[in-house]
């Protein structure tokens, strides 16, 4: 299964300025994968050592940090000598032992000639607990579940995939049954490897929410397994509460909707937690507009997004045949798949931060507003071919923006201040 994350950590291998590497992502969307993927494509020897329940690592940590002796003990464990020019040292799990997380800084100053990546399901709770951590001497990188350009790819259209990359609408506009089919699978199945590698082994779409929903328990098996007791009925609550937030025209957060009477307070330790784990996409709210974005963020509005879209569908029990053959009373929920989509694409764009727009009234709300670093791009999104975008058009004679985006299912088409991106394109968007 192609991931583009394999390119950024080749580029990482070759860096003169290359530190230990963080990988952080939410559970099962391929980190440990990925990073024994990545020790076969590109090195001569991979050795992987999971920190889990390793008591042989926690007391190797556990002395002093000094790197010859963790070297000379990491060879003990591998059986045979690390040559740091051709072996890749993963540590997955490796929130398990923070005093491994402590060595990295040592590992960079001391022995940088090392290779190292890391990774751990609950590691960005570990960063946030005030672990020992090297700030500045570990490089991040992000992985998310497949894309759909990946999902393209993992499911035999390369091709199509490549389409997108050369902007070539014209060709595009001639498959566009193609993409939006393969949409509508995506859709459906997510992003999640596992659930993309059953749909392309067998195309069964029951037997990709049996996935689904395994991975769904897990993840409830983790909030009492990690999370403070006090906060874990809060955030089973809470994390049962985005499919019907999403559902709401308006899909600011909504404390009441999780429960009667809940206030900011009573939640934000839950939702911190969500976001540190990955399990949810946090997009805060502007009224203004300027570079950076973040600077006008108004940090008491936001909406939540899950992880992946196809295990948004899941929670909701959405049905194969609604959403691949469309019926009247799924309508409603139909612009919150879309959205949940479009914010996991835009997730995935390197230096991209998403926000959404409302003005002071909240009689102008334009879905997601992006920050390229050097442009703001508003982005209206729609579900189908409806293309009225009232909102956007008040934003556009209120700020106007050198780019606006409005993002459907029709094809695409470049107006005098409107770009039309079809929906299968939105991760074109940085380029356009």
């Amino acid at each position: 299964m192609y991931r583009i994350a394999l390119e950024k950590l080749l580029k990482w291998k070759q860096s003169k300025r290359r530190k230990p590497m963080i990988i952080e992502g939410a559970r099962q969307v391929g980190k440990t994968w990925l990073m024994k993927e990545f020790g076969r494509q590109a090195y001569a020897d991979t050795v992987y050592i999971n920190f889990d329940a390793n008591s042989r690592m926690a007391g190797l940590f556990a002395s002093d940090l000094d790197t010859e002796r963790l070297i000379m003990g990491l060879e003990l464990y591998a059986g045979h000598k690390i040559d740091p020019d051709n072996s890749l040292l993963i540590f997955d799990e490796v929130q398990e032992v923070p005093r491994a997380l402590a060595a990295l800084k040592y590992f960079y100053e001391n022995a940088p000639q090392y290779h190292i990546v890391c990774a751990g399901s609950m590691l960005g709770i570990a960063l946030h607990q005030g672990t020992s951590f090297p700030v500045g001497k570990v490089d991040f990188l992000k992985l998310y579940p497949l894309s759909f350009k990946e999902f393209l790819m993992a499911t035999g259209k390369e091709r199509f995939a490549g389409l997108l990359d050369k902007q070539d609408f014209q060709m595009i506009t001639n498959f566009r049954q193609t993409y939006i089919d393969a949409l509508k699978h995506y859709y459906f199945v997510g992003g999640m490897p596992e659930a993309v590698q059953s749909f392309v082994e067998n195309k069964d779409f029951n037997e990709v929410r049996e996935i689904q929903k395994r991975i769904l328990a897990a993840y409830e098996q983790d909030f009492s397994k990690h999370a403070p007791n006090e906060i874990v009925p809060r955030l089973r609550m809470l994390w049962n509460s985005i499919p019907s937030q999403l559902a709401k025209e308006n899909k600011k957060f909504i404390y009441g909707l999780v429960r009667e009477g809940a206030r900011a307070k009573d939640y934000e330790t839950a939702i911190m937690w969500l976001g540190d784990c990955g399990l949810v996409h946090k997009i805060g709210r502007v009224n203004a507009v300027g570079i950076p974005l973040r600077a006008y963020e108004d940090l008491k509005a936001f909406k939540l997004f899950v992880v992946d879209v196809g295990l948004l569908g899941c929670m909701a029990g959405l049905r194969q045949r609604t959403l691949l053959e469309g019926n009247d009373l799924f309508t409603e929920f139909k612009g919150a798949l879309t959205e949940q989509y479009v914010c996991q694409q835009l997730k995935t764009i390197e230096d991209l931060d998403v926000y959404y727009y409302t003005n002071d009234r909240g009689s102008c709300e334009v879905d997601f507003v992006v920050d390229t670093g050097e442009l703001i791009v508003p982005v209206e999104v729609k579900a189908e071919v409806n293309l009225r975008a009232k909102s956007l058009k008040t934003y556009h004679e209120k700020f106007s923006p050198e780019v606006s985006v409005r993002t459907s299912m029709s094809d695409y088409k470049k107006e005098e201040w409107l770009v039309n991106l079809p929906l299968y394109a939105i991760d074109q968007i940085a380029k356009i």
